[in-house]
């Protein structure tokens, strides 16, 4: 399993555009084969943070929709703080 966690900076004026510009890329993934869980939300703290969280069942099942995904345009990034993680097991964090 594979998750994509952390934030992306965009100029605060922006922010919502850009959340809403991710939507339809948001729906069409969690439509997809391989994807677990995929989210793109406004920060309830800070204007100008945009997260994201992905969980994919393998990397092939990910590439395969980044290949057709067409994702949009959402302008300048000012700050890419998201990474790739290897999941090798998983437990109810509340056991």
């Amino acid at each position: 399993m594979l998750i994509i966690a952390g934030h992306i900076e965009v100029d605060p004026a922006r922010r919502d555009e850009v959340v809403a510009a991710l939507q339809d890329l948001v729906r069409r993934a969690r439509e997809t084969a391989g994807c677990l869980d995929l989210a793109v939300t406004a920060d309830p703290l800070d204007p100008a943070r945009v997260n994201t969280f992905e969980r994919w069942e393998s990397t092939e099942q990910l590439e395969a929709f980044r290949a057709v995904a067409h994702a949009p345009d959402i302008g300048e990034v000012l700050g890419d703080h998201v990474r790739l993680y290897d999941v090798t097991g998983e437990r109810s964090p509340f056991a």
